[in-house]
């Protein structure tokens, strides 16, 4: 069973968002980093660098396969969590505590919530 918390905002390809204002926390979820199995490098966004929702954000690298992280928001990086570029195992640890990105979003999001994603996954 995995951890689908409600409150937050969710996509189909298995990222979370949370709108504070007009900045989103961004990180994968539960069922997205158990699909990845031990996460062992993480390649961060810069700050400033700009995105448009779906288009990639981050690489994560596992054990068994690197995958990319898609923006659920467009809009410019205001602030990356440097701790996971030394400790990307905290992914593993809590997915939702340990976020990746703040993106300050330059127009309006829609992400699924977390009973669409329950049954998105099978949960």
């Amino acid at each position: 069973m995995y951890k689908v918390p409600d409150g937050i905002q969710y996509t189909k390809t298995h990222e979370w968002f949370k709108l504070d204002g007009d900045v989103a926390t961004i990180g994968i979820t539960d069922y997205a980093q158990h699909q990845l199995t031990d996460v062992v490098y993480i390649e961060l966004p810069k700050v400033g660098d700009t995105r448009k929702a779906g288009s990639v954000l981050l690489t994560v690298e596992s054990v068994k396969s690197a995958e990319e992280v898609y923006s659920p928001v467009s809009g410019t990086v205001v602030a990356v969590n440097n701790e996971l570029e030394t400790k990307p195992e905290l992914i593993n640890k809590d997915s939702y505590a340990n976020w990746m990105a703040k993106i300050k979003v330059s127009e309006k999001a829609q992400g699924i919530s977390a009973e669409e994603y329950r049954k998105l996954t099978g949960e």
